[in-house]
């Protein structure tokens, strides 16, 4: 586990920003249709998850991306009116586990296509901030809320990385065109 000495800066006012007030919504393509061309990419799977200090949540996620390495963060995309988003806001912190190729299973099930439980899927530890762990995910990201985006019915959190495990020779679950898909690796 690599732990990274870093200040945090106050998390400050959530940015909100209304898209469907804009004036180019009114022109905007269908969803199907944007969510058809969305389908083509290909992306790792990630599950997020928030331990508020009362109870667990998580959910299988590809809106995953890298904002800078100076400082370490990352941003996700959460449902507003989720259980997870309300409890990374408790909490101020998230953990990212990019899943590995046999490890599908924990996807459906933080995708809610599988136990009712989603954490009796995998075996799970906690990083110091007290946030859930998976074992066996390609890498893990300990993460503090450092900035939120308000988007209609969705959230931004922006997230200071405070600690990695990683293991670069797993091959990561890859989702595309509604499916999960392999790295060909030769």
């Amino acid at each position: 586990m690599t732990k990274t000495n870093i200040k945090l800066p106050p998390a400050g006012p959530a940015l909100t920003l209304a898209l469907a007030d804009h004036a180019a919504a009114r022109d905007a393509v269908p969803a199907s249709q944007f969510t058809s061309a969305m389908s083509t990419l290909a992306a790792a799977v990630t599950v997020v998850t928030a331990d508020d200090g009362q109870d667990r949540q998580g959910r299988t996620v590809t809106a995953m991306l890298s904002l800078s390495a100076e400082p370490p963060a990352v941003m996700v995309s959460i449902t507003r009116d989720s259980e997870l988003a309300q409890a990374i806001g408790a909490s101020g912190h998230f953990s990212l586990s990019v899943l590995a190729q046999d490890q599908q299973s924990v996807a459906d099930a933080f995708a809610g296509w599988g136990a009712k439980d989603r954490f009796s899927s995998a075996e799970w530890d906690q990083w110091p901030s007290g946030q859930p762990l998976l074992i066996g995910a390609v890498s893990s990201l300990d993460c503090v809320v450092a900035g939120t985006i308000e988007m209609d019915t969705h959230l931004l959190y922006a997230g200071i990385v405070t600690h990695t495990r990683s293991y670069p020779d797993r091959a990561p679950l890859i989702w595309q065109r509604r499916g999960y898909r392999a790295l060909d690796q030769s």
